[in-house]
């Protein structure tokens, strides 16, 4: 009975643990132009979801932080970016559960 009561301990802190993981992530624009857009989904998906930054801008030179938790669980995200002159730039199979922070430059 203990060695069971043991057992489901391990079972909660093992999954509350894995729930509770850090999700949040810096988004630096090192670039010189401003984001637009932004969008984190998970890796394989096949549509972006929404526009993180909706209304917002990123401008060129400055951060934000982004919780990139959308419930599922996932750590493995693919990051777009859409910048004011019309560029786009895609990074694919971010591990949003170990990064702290991601760069987009020139």
């Amino acid at each position: 009975m203990i060695a069971a009561g043991l057992g489901l301990a391990y079972l909660l802190v093992s999954v509350n643990g894995a729930a509770a993981l850090d999700r949040r992530v810096q988004i630096n624009n090192n670039s010189s132009y401003d984001i637009v857009e932004f969008y984190a989904s998970n890796t394989g998906t096949k549509s972006w979801e929404e526009d993180i930054l909706g209304k917002d801008i990123l401008p060129a030179g400055h951060s934000v932080v982004i919780n990139i938790d959308d419930g599922s669980g996932y750590c493995k995200y693919d990051f777009l970016a859409v910048f004011e002159d019309g560029d786009q730039v895609t990074s694919a199979n971010n591990n949003v559960c170990e990064l702290s922070q991601f760069n987009f430059t020139d």
